[in-house]
């Protein structure tokens, strides 16, 4: 049910993009703004970049097969790495026509129609921003969080546009127009880099936060009653998957069948704590103890 929901609201996003992409088309037609044209570029991307994130999350839904037993949960951090590279194009783009504005010395005309239209979109992608991030986080899911925060950037970019569209029309500078789009470009540009590094980052098995290493931690210390120690613990995220693995320590003489409960005690727990864990124990004789790992309480 919650990989359904998740390829629906994936689904979404496209329709909101294109809503939004047609409201502000609508407002550079009516004003003829390089500025406001540079905020219709950056959304085409929101576009591309929703079918990205929906592809992702399709492809990182399917179960574990012999060829990927870890299972296709790296696939959202592919589609927020294109997401990042269509970003930097699109800046790409806003800075030419930057450079057309500044050259060919055209006077927008500032439609009240148009700026609502471009408001309104706007306020469309704030809410919709907003929802992709808090329910990308609460799913653990790369592609829809990277889609929300794109459209959070796109927000900004849109108001500050409006804001400096404001400054045009009371100081009647034409010039603060194409600069204004330059300025769009290097919000649009920062935000690509964090995104792409972000996403990098997940491809190249980071390790989890150290929060979520203190509560397995805790977890382990608490529930390991009757094994010695645990030590080499790792992780790495991998999508919505946290795996984990480390060597738990037990007494020489401790039955497999005591050993086995006692994993299944702390695997429990852990799983509890850190939702999407994957979690493998490697059980080891005293002998074997480092005395420089997890004490077990």
């Amino acid at each position: 049910m919650d990989q359904a929901l998740r390829l629906r609201v994936a689904f979404a996003s496209i329709f909101v993009g294109i809503l939004v992409l047609a409201l502000k088309i609508g407002a550079y037609l009516l004003t003829g703004s390089v500025a406001l044209y540079s905020d219709a570029l950056e959304t085409s991307v929101n576009i591309v970049s929703s079918i990205a994130a929906l592809a992702a999350v399709w492809l990182a839904s399917k179960p574990a097969d012999k060829n990927h037993p870890y299972g296709h949960d790296k696939a959202e951090y592919f589609a927020a790495v294109l997401v990042g590279v269509m970003i930097v194009l699109a800046a790409i783009s806003i800075f030419r026509a930057a450079w057309v504005g500044f050259t060919a010395g055209d006077h927008p005309n500032y439609s009240p129609l148009g700026l609502g239209m471009n408001l309104a979109s706007a306020i469309i992608n704030g809410a919709w921003a907003r929802f992709l991030m808090n329910y990308g986080r609460k799913s653990r899911s790369p592609a829809l969080i990277a889609d929300g925060k794109h459209l959070m950037t796109d927000v900004v970019t849109s108001v500050g546009v409006l804001l400096g569209v404001g400054l045009v029309l009371l100081t009647g500078w034409q010039l603060l127009d194409p600069a204004l789009a330059v300025i769009v470009g290097l919000l649009v540009l920062w935000s690509g880099w964090e995104l792409v590094k972000e996403s990098v980052g997940g491809l190249m098995d980071e390790a989890a936060s150290a929060e979520v290493l203190g509560k397995i931690r805790d977890q382990i210390s608490q529930q390991g009653e009757g094994a010695l120690e645990a030590h080499d613990l790792r992780t790495r995220i991998a999508g919505r998957s946290t795996f984990i693995d480390f060597h738990l320590v037990v007494p020489a003489d401790m039955s497999v069948d005591t050993a086995h409960n006692i994993c299944d005690r702390i695997e429990a727990a852990i799983k509890e704590d850190v939702p999407g864990a994957r979690i493998t124990i490697h059980v080891e004789p005293e002998h074997k103890a480092k005395h420089s790992g997890i004490v077990v309480v």
